[in-house]
């Protein structure tokens, strides 16, 4: 039995399931006997084409999804390469090249369709079916004898016919070879045709050359970015050529606008934070930390955070932010992982007790500083530092380029964070992420909600922001509380937004018409993917679009909407021009439009660039699976349209085989987050025996809905009718939260390892 054909039979059986539909209704508008169809839903009978297409009409899915187990997702245009189209081969030996299956709601079918002769069907009876619909076969190899409604036309190459398909027709190849021909297949349905006036395409702008500093050239189309450069990036320095050089020239100039949980506010100029640093660095070499030795800062969001970096930059130690969220045994984990040296912690909370108790079993850190609260044997940054000097000199030897600068421990949702290692390099790549995408003012103040502990703080509270000389606001609270933050863009007058999807989710759960939005003028989202549910109701509450962007803590921005560019939402955006991105299958080979592959970033063609992390440090076996084929993998999926936006998908692992279709869970997490009594949804695939995997949807309900039986339903019938109905969940769990990391992304393998320990 034909594999290829038992699956795409296996997909019908699944889908009339799902739409409810008897043998018997199928068998009709099939044209088969109930026994016919029923050989035919098992894999057992040789279907026609035209079976497939009725099939694919009355369940209410794209041909695609039959043959193939993805969606078609392009809309403007496809093109499909020699030999490379979607195939479909049948037992009885006919051939079928889809080339246009990538198109999504196409009026036509067009197929290469490979005949083979065989002397005894050029004897017999031609097998006839129907389909509504018309059809046009040209042919262009061998010949073929076509029989409609009861006529027979001998057909050469060159020679063409078109005919009502819904009469019963069928063909042969004859004259001892193979016939080819094109096969286009209309839909009689009516899947109407809008043709809209075309737009008058603009002249299209120079390309003009701007040099921002003596580090970043950027070449600009339109305001929009199309390439850029960092001349001298071998002998950059943050601290010292952005910082200092601020400050030299504009001492007076905002830099910081920082607001304490008691609501203390504190204003720090260039000329403050040129100095702070200076002396913080003096005070760090004071206790014996030297040019690579490396330094955790657990500081939340104190304003303590930026002088202690920045003195680190510029004595050379490296810097490893990390939350104050740690316990004892993740302290351990990290200072061992990257032989931690010296530990700067809040004495706020219990973190610094989490902390203490790990130094026992970790002999590498020497030198431990306090900040906000004093510790019997401990330094306090707060009662010493100030006594240093405010210079600090550069020398020759001072680290800059490729040298080691930071290192961020990442979010760990499949296993043990790794040690993400940053060259003095990586803050130049955030002079996109800041200009490009957060579109920051000269004189503006940008906001990103962010714990220091983590990589987003960096992308947006200090490297590319200051580098486009606007200021940063920095909100210290406890607790993530919006009715609390909210008020603060008006009284603030802040300019420029970031946040993840989920601090944006709790933002639209409250009334946002009681605030005052008149002051921001743009507003991004990363992190995780966005929701179009999410991006909509901030629209209408703000009127502000939200620009959602792409990268990992191994990079900076990768792929984003950014300033300049068509903004499509629900899409990553654009391809960086700071990457050579590219969508790659398992053997490392680009995937056609259209089609889900891997986010890479390839080195092999123009180099590492600025931006892009060096190593997992001290992990041989992470590098050895991140670094194949001359490129960086991701991890995670997605695809690209016509206009060459990406997609997202979900990660790698996160990936649903069921029943022979490859299913993402952002699409169906989007479409239950429509829902209004949900909060929060982590879809995952459970192993399945007959089908692999069957898809499930894990949901956190809004504060006081209570979940039934009826709930259940209402999901999976709003999943079967929102899109398309093979990726209904056919298991939902209510629960009161969501497994996620220490950083509040999803850990969606948790719930997948539950669920298997269940089995």
């Amino acid at each position: 039995m034909d594999s290829g054909v038992k699956l795409i039979a296996s997909r019908i059986a699944e889908l009339r399931a799902i739409r409810g539909k008897t043998v018997a209704e199928m068998a009709k508008a099939t044209g088969l006997s109930e026994e016919e169809y029923q050989r035919a839903e098992a894999g057992e009978l040789d279907f026609s084409f035209s079976f497939l297409l009725t099939c694919a009409r009355e369940l209410g899915v794209d041909i695609t999804a039959l043959i193939k187990g993805e969606d078609a997702r392009l809309k403007t245009f496809s093109v499909v390469r020699a030999g490379e189209g979607m195939r479909l081969q049948r037992r009885r030996g006919f051939k079928y090249e889809h080339l246009a299956s990538a198109f999504a709601g196409r009026l036509a079918e067009p197929f290469f369709v490979t005949v083979p002769y065989d002397p005894e069907a050029e004897k017999g009876p031609i097998p006839l079916s129907s389909h509504v619909g018309e059809e046009f076969d040209y042919v262009l190899r061998g010949t073929l004898k076509v029989e409609v409604a009861g006529h027979v036309e001998i057909l050469h190459a060159g020679d063409a016919i078109y005919y009502d398909s819904s009469q019963p027709h069928g063909m042969v190849a004859v004259g001892g070879e193979p016939c080819e021909f094109l096969a286009v297949i209309t839909d009689a349905l009516g899947r109407a045709s809008s043709y809209g006036v075309t737009e008058k395409k603009e002249e299209e702008a120079p390309v003009v050359t701007v040099r921002y500093s003596d580090f970043v050239v950027a070449k600009e189309r339109g305001g929009a970015l199309v390439d850029i450069e960092f001349p001298n990036a071998d002998r950059f320095n943050f601290a010292f050529d952005c910082l200092d050089k601020i400050a030299a020239e504009k001492p007076d100039k905002l830099a910081m606008l920082h607001v304490s949980a008691d609501h203390t506010e504190r204003r720090f100029t260039f000329g403050d934070m040129s100095k702070l640093s200076s002396k913080a660095a003096n005070y760090f070499a004071s206790l014996g930390i030297k040019k690579g030795d490396r330094v955790m800062l657990v500081l939340k969001r104190h304003w303590q955070f930026w002088p202690c970096l920045l003195g680190l930059h510029k004595l050379g130690a490296v810097a490893i932010p990390a939350t104050h969220l740690l316990m004892k045994k993740d302290f351990e984990y990290r200072f061992m992982k990257a032989g931690v040296v010296a530990l700067v912690c809040t004495a706020e909370g219990d973190t610094i007790n989490e902390a203490e108790a790990a130094l026992a079993n970790s002999p590498s850190v020497r030198v431990t500083v306090t900040v906000n609260g004093r510790r019997e044997g401990w330094h306090s940054f707060d009662d010493e530092f100030e006594s240093f000097s405010d210079v600090f000199e550069r020398t020759p030897d001072s680290a800059c380029g490729d040298d080691d600068l930071l290192e961020f421990f990442s979010s760990g949702t499949t296993g043990y964070p790794k040690v993400v290692l940053h060259s003095h390099k990586y803050p130049l790549g955030h002079f996109i992420t800041a200009k490009y995408w957060h579109n920051v003012r000269e004189d503006g103040l940008h906001f990103t909600i962010s714990d220091t502990g983590w990589g987003k703080a960096l992308w947006g509270k200090l490297y590319g922001q200051w580098m486009c000389g606007a200021a940063v606001f920095t909100y210290d609270f406890e607790k993530f509380v919006p009715s609390d933050i909210l008020p603060m863009f008006a009284k603030y007058n802040i300019k420029t937004f970031c946040a993840p999807p989920t601090m944006y989710r709790f933002f639209i759960k409250e009334d946002l018409t009681k605030y005052d939005f008149s002051s921001l003028e743009y507003a991004t989202v990363a992190g995780e993917a966005l929701n179009p549910e999410v991006y909509q109701k901030f629209l209408e509450a703000t009127g502000v679009p939200l620009k959602e962007g792409y990268g990992q803590t191994e990079t900076t921005l990768a792929v984003a909407n950014l300033i300049g560019t068509k903004e499509k939402p629900g899409s990553m955006g654009l391809p960086s021009p700071l990457y050579d991105i590219d969508l790659v299958d398992d053997e490392g080979k680009t995937v056609p439009t259209g089609e889900t592959g891997e986010i890479v970033i390839r080195i092999d063609r123009k180099g590492r660039p600025c931006g892009l992390f060096k190593e997992y440090y001290g992990d041989p076996d992470a590098n050895e699976n991140a670094w194949r084929g001359g490129m960086y993998h991701t991890g995670d999926m997605a695809w690209r349209d016509e206009d060459g936006y990406f997609w997202y998908v979900g990660r790698c692992d996160d990936i649903i085989k069921s029943s022979g279709y490859r299913i993402g869970p952002f699409e169906i997490e989007s479409v239950i987050m429509e829902l209004p009594f949900v909060l929060e949804c982590a879809v995952t695939g459970v192993p399945d025996e007959i089908r692999g995997q069957v898809v499930k949807a894990t949901i956190v309900p809004v504060k006081g809905y209570v979940p039934t039986e009826e709930s259940v339903k209402i999901v999976q019938e709003y999943v079967k009718t929102h899109t398309a109905p093979y990726k209904y969940p056919r298991i939902v769990e209510f629960v009161d939260e969501l497994p996620k990391t220490i950083s509040g992304k999803i850990r969606r393998v948790e719930i997948r390892q539950k669920d298997v320990d269940k089995k």
